[in-house]
């Protein structure tokens, strides 16, 4: 990085130094300085440090009670989503079928879906008058699981599947020359080369469930509570800013190892896979491949279609068992009674523009950070900080979004002595929107930037070019395409975010997931049909949103198979 700045001379390092100070001016701003705040106001009492709300907290049963409980949801998620994941990463990305690349951009919708479509498609399946509700698992830990399944089996699909189709097959070839069965080539020789992506994948699943919100809150309520729902129970309920500080703490520490661990993982898979030739296409199906692929559609069939057709099916359905359009005309029209101000359709429109000025906000941002980023800079102090950056970029993914959008709350009334009340204003939800989405944009582009073939980037700079025009001319253009599907990851997180946005969504004015979340759980009649309602046109926006990137995507010109695809944001 400092060589390329040095070429473009001092025009070159002041535009370097800008790529890092406006993102990082960003996250400090919007980001740090709002988690600290509320960090800080529930540790200090009149302005001095107060340290007792610790021993407090933690010497309640309650405390110990929820975070086993997060680190068991996510442990056993974790666990499921990578049983279930290898097999599916085979299937789509060792074999070769007709529409493989379809099914491809299908696996990624699941994980883009919002929280409250997702926990109201398992309530409908699993609640009252749901074809499993005989089973009692509404309010359990296996549904939390599941649900948690549902969005990560993707990740560990994607994640391991980009590496393992760039795996060299000679080595389990030879083993089974030298005797060995398919079984053991594969655990002896196929297993250990996968490990890295295995390990990486399994730390970024493991941060989502135990972090996640929506899902744990609409399914597992108090008694399942996890350390995030805590939170936002003791700052919204009892306004116990110290007890919520303390876990947020708590939570921190878990973040930042989890993340510490993921990215040595991650620098270690990089550097097994740039050992590796490139793969190919895969091969066809074989009568041997047979039981893995019924594990992989068995979990398509049962974990992803049946809750998500049951959400469909029972939003037609009025609560006496006819069929009807009830639900979606009380969307239009809402009852007496009912949670909500005015149409939904108004709160449709808000919600995408929203999420497009979010999204285009995380564009900007990614781009400068994935810039910065690719670089691959010889001073030691400079890779430090590289690291450090990338970190600080992560950050958002593992903060609890409820402590973001309160500490978002008490630090914007006149932020920087600006003469304007932001907390009054629509402008922190793009924002808040956007942080969440900000991570997601950068390991998209970023495997992009990395796999361009140096080759270019030198034949053009002995042919003269600076590295403005080597920018404008090769990485640009390269990105291409996978531009689209990063904006089209951060449109649909920023649709569907729930946690940050329930705080900071003005009166009469609530966007579709707020909207869908108060109805599934509010008592009057016709309510949670509606809810059921909302929850599949929100599933719509953004499982077609997702749909339309995936199109916009293309692998050409990168040195890296697989570059451009929605794989780079999870390895």
């Amino acid at each position: 990085m400092r060589a390329a700045a040095s070429r473009g001379g001092p025009w070159g390092v002041a535009a370097w130094v800008l790529a890092v100070a406006v993102p990082l001016a960003f996250l400090t701003l919007f980001f740090l300085w709002p988690v600290v705040a509320l960090v800080a106001t529930g540790l200090t009492t009149d302005g001095r440090i107060d340290l007792s709300g610790i021993g407090e907290v933690f010497g309640r049963a309650r405390t110990w009670r929820v975070i086993g409980q997060t680190l068991t949801q996510a442990g056993l998620a974790t666990a499921v989503s990578v049983v279930l994941g290898v097999p599916a990463a085979f299937v789509l990305y060792r074999l070769d079928f007709p529409g493989r690349t379809a099914l491809q951009g299908l696996m990624t919708v699941p994980f883009v879906l919002p929280t409250v479509v997702v926990g109201g498609a398992f309530s409908a399946l699993l609640g009252p008058g749901g074809p499993l509700a005989s089973w009692g698992l509404e309010r359990s830990l296996a549904a939390v699981v599941a649900a948690l399944a549902f969005f990560n089996v993707t990740v560990v699909a994607r994640t391991v599947g980009a590496f393992w189709a760039r795996l060299d097959e000679r080595g389990a070839q030879a083993a089974r020359v030298l005797g060995a069965t398919r079984l053991r080539a594969w655990c002896t020789v196929t297993l250990p080369a996968l490990a890295p992506a295995l390990a990486s994948a399994a730390a970024l699943v493991f941060l989502f469930c135990s972090t996640s919100f929506g899902i744990v809150l609409i399914l597992g309520g108090r008694e399942f509570a996890n350390v995030e729902t805590e939170i936002y129970r003791m700052t919204v309920q009892f306004l116990d800013l110290r007890g919520a500080a303390v876990l947020s703490l708590a939570q921190f520490a878990l973040v930042g190892a989890v993340l510490l661990v993921s990215a040595r993982l991650r620098r270690s898979g990089e550097r097994a896979v740039e050992l590796a030739p490139e793969g190919g296409r895969g091969r066809r199906p074989l009568l041997r491949d047979t039981p893995v692929i019924l594990v992989f559609a068995g979990t398509v069939l049962l974990l992803h279609a049946v809750p998500v057709l049951t959400l469909v099916l029972r939003s037609l359905r009025a609560s006496s068992g006819e069929w009807t359009l009830a639900n979606y005309a009380a969307l239009v029209r809402p009852p007496d009674g009912f949670p909500i101000a005015g149409s939904v359709l108004g709160a449709v429109g808000r919600s995408a523009s929203t999420a497009l000025i979010a999204a285009l906000i995380a564009m900007v941002l990614g781009v400068l950070i994935a810039l910065v980023l690719s670089r691959r800079p010889q001073s030691r102090v400079l890779r430090r900080g590289q690291h450090l950056f990338d970190g600080l970029v992560m950050l958002p993914l593992g903060v609890s979004a409820v402590t973001l959008g309160f500490g978002l709350l008490l630090t914007m009334h006149r932020p920087l002595g600006i003469g304007l009340d932001l907390r009054t204003s629509a402008a922190l939800i793009p924002i808040a929107q956007a942080l969440v989405a900000l991570p997601l944009v950068v390991r998209v582009l970023l495997p992009v930037l990395r796999g361009i073939d140096p080759g270019l980037r030198f034949a053009a700079t002995t042919l003269g070019a600076r590295p403005a025009v080597v920018l404008g001319t090769i990485e640009l253009p390269l990105l291409g395409r996978s531009a689209g599907l990063a904006l089209g990851f951060a449109f649909a997180a920023s649709l569907g975010e729930f946690g940050a946005t329930s705080f900071l969504v003005r009166p009469g004015e609530p966007t579709l997931p707020v909207i869908v979340a108060e109805l599934i759980g509010h008592q009057a009649p016709g309510a949670y049909g509606a809810g059921l309602a909302g929850a599949v046109v929100l599933g719509l926006l953004t499982a077609g949103a997702m749909l339309i990137a995936e199109r916009l995507r293309t692998d050409r010109f990168t040195r890296t198979p697989g570059a451009g695809s929605a794989a780079g944001w999870a390895a």
